[in-house]
């Protein structure tokens, strides 16, 4: 029991009956309006609220950036919580699939780009960070055919560094506590680098195992197809016909050694005569 009622998790409320086998369509389809896509919807609806807060008064106004971390740090809760409840209450849908990955990158984004924009943080990090998001958004499709790329250990460890490196730049800080959150983004930056060269090894990897099990299946389905019963059969046939071929030519032979044999009898007699 998942404590979840069926309304929301989109099914019909409809008890099953005893005794009987669900089918496919028995099993309850998640509603595209359940508590993990909510959350989602709320994180994306964050994104330029933050942004305004972040930038409001020329962007360096304590009271305002405060606001915009208070922003910043629910969109960071909500991605926590709408993936594992998802999973957890069977409330996977493909919107969700779709709007979570943008909403965590939108986030991350627009307070990269913001920093950057304020001079608070060096473009050079905003740059690795955008491109290794993109680049393993990109390399997840080039393998989805294949295989699913699941999240590391390591990747969780990246986001929580990055939400809260980012997250201590938000706020306006100075003196030592500015020192420990530029180490902080340096763990995140090099998380970041170390997570995606890992992603692309594991897209390589997955990729090629995914060409060679095509390979294979094309394979087998060659030769389940020449092994077929209609295969059979035409070789049954070509069988008859050998044996009526032999038995044909062997009634032939019988036939012109009967004719020799009758030859040499009459030959004596004729000759006794």
């Amino acid at each position: 029991m998942t404590g979840v009622p069926a309304s929301a998790a989109g099914g019909s409320g409809a008890k099953p009956v005893r005794g009987g086998k669900l089918g496919t369509t028995a099993v309850n389809q998640a509603s595209l309006w359940n508590i993990a896509n909510i959350l989602t919807m709320v994180r994306l609806l964050l994104v330029p609220g933050f942004v305004m807060l972040l930038l409001h008064d020329g962007g360096y106004d304590p009271v305002w950036r405060s606001f915009a971390w208070a922003a910043f740090a629910v969109a960071m809760i909500t991605d926590l919580f709408d993936g594992h409840l998802a999973r957890r209450y069977n409330l996977v849908t493909d919107f969700g699939k779709i709007a979570d990955p943008i909403a965590d990158k939108a986030i991350m984004g627009a307070a990269l780009v913001c920093l950057s924009v304020l001079g608070d943080l060096p473009w050079w990090i905003t740059g690795v960070i955008l491109f290794r998001e993109l680049g393993i958004t990109l390399m997840r499709f080039w393998v989805i055919r294949h295989a699913v790329i699941p999240a590391s250990r390591g990747g969780k460890m990246k986001t929580l560094a990055q939400g809260t490196a980012v997250g201590m730049y938000v706020l306006v800080m100075t003196g030592p506590l500015a020192t420990l959150r530029f180490w902080m983004m340096m763990i995140a930056v090099a998380l970041t680098v170390l997570t995606g060269l890992d992603y692309v090894r594991q897209a390589v990897v997955l990729r090629r195992k995914g060409l060679a099990a095509e390979r294979v299946a094309a394979l087998e389905a060659v030769t389940s197809a020449a092994d077929t019963p209609g295969a059979d059969a035409q070789g049954a046939d070509v069988s008859g016909a050998d044996v009526q071929g032999a038995g044909s030519s062997e009634g032939v032979d019988a036939g012109a050694a009967a004719s020799r044999t009758g030859a040499e009898a009459r030959g004596p007699a004729e000759a006794e005569r």
